[in-house]
């Protein structure tokens, strides 16, 4: 037996605001049409005057926290995962801390773009693994609409704000049927920083900057890096692909996600799809995806799910776990 760490709940948080491609086709050259065939996505959601990253990932923290059956003074760590924080410093998850009444706990910010859950998660699970935390919050949030050129067609229709996250515990567990996170794979390669990044930041311009990508490299990397990564993790558990339930990808592109699967042999039905609903996220995308596909009753526990994804930097991983 080792210790592992093991999902308790998961939750997540959505700005009330839902922008159809139609509403968006009054305000950009673009249509219903135009989004969907490139890219699957039909709506996202924005956030409003007083909602921020913060606010949207303390939302989904007390939501999984509610799921875990845990109270906020049984956490002993926050890892948050964004790129949109709300301030230059401090970091959101101590703003997170504070939102959830919790005075004293190790509270950071990772920032990996969309790998970024990825990169807490297994931040988080090592820290536990090592013996310093017994139950953590590991977070993706993001406002991305702040950071959007609206007449940019070609980024602006593709992101939309949210938050997911899910509660950690350290629990003794053996085996790959035994519960908890199995194994993890992380990458990077800042050679391609030209290829998806935002054009600003406090050391350059002074400037919070707006997001540029040239899509179609971003999306000849990724179908290759996310394939080659979740073989690795899956290597690394003693898996293979037909062992696996679901796949919680980032929810980028459902081209991406359809390509990706065939890649891997991985039947479609197999891929939680929420790109549709939610378009890009950044970190929050895959555990939003995950906590719809739990709250909606196909992810069961003793599932194994490989969760992946791939960012600017380029950053990409995947993470093996039983449910």
């Amino acid at each position: 037996m080792a210790v592992r760490s093991v999902i308790l709940g998961t939750g997540s948080a959505l700005p009330p605001h839902r922008v159809s491609n139609a509403e968006l086709a009054e305000k950009v050259d673009t249509s219903d049409d135009w989004i969907v065939e490139r890219t699957g996505i039909r709506f996202r959601h924005i956030a409003g005057e007083g909602e921020t990253t913060g606010t949207l990932a303390a939302d989904a923290a007390r939501a999984a926290l509610a799921a875990a059956g845990r109270e906020a003074k049984d956490i002993d760590l926050i890892v948050l995962a964004t790129a949109t924080p709300d301030q230059t410093f401090p970091a959101t998850a101590t703003r997170v801390q504070a939102a959830l009444g919790i005075n004293d706990c190790v509270a950071f910010d990772v920032a990996a773009v969309c790998s970024g859950f990825l990169y807490a998660l297994q931040v988080a699970d090592s820290m536990i693994r090592a013996g310093a935390h017994r139950r953590a919050i590991v977070i993706g949030a993001e406002t991305f609409s702040r950071i959007l050129d609206w007449e940019d067609r070609a980024t602006c229709v593709l992101f939309g704000d949210g938050a997911g996250a899910v509660v950690l515990e350290a629990q003794e567990s053996a085996g790959p049927q035994g519960r908890g996170i199995l194994a993890a794979r992380l990458h990077a390669d800042g050679r391609h920083n030209g290829l998806l990044y935002v054009d600003g930041g406090p050391s350059t311009t002074g400037t919070v900057g707006k997001v540029r990508m040239k899509g179609s490299e971003v999306f000849r990397h990724a179908v290759v890096n996310l394939a080659g990564v979740m073989g690795e993790a899956l290597d690394a558990a003693g898996l293979t692909p037909a062992d696996v339930d679901w796949v919680v990808p980032h929810q980028a592109n459902k081209r991406i996600l359809d390509a990706t699967a065939r890649k891997l042999g991985l039947a479609p039905e197999k891929v939680i799809v929420t790109v549709d609903q939610h378009a890009n996220t950044s970190a929050a995308s895959v555990p939003l995806a995950l906590d719809t596909a739990v709250k909606d009753g196909r992810i069961k526990p003793g599932d194994l799910l490989v969760l992946e994804a791939m960012g600017g930097g380029f950053t990409w991983g995947a993470a093996v776990v039983r449910f």
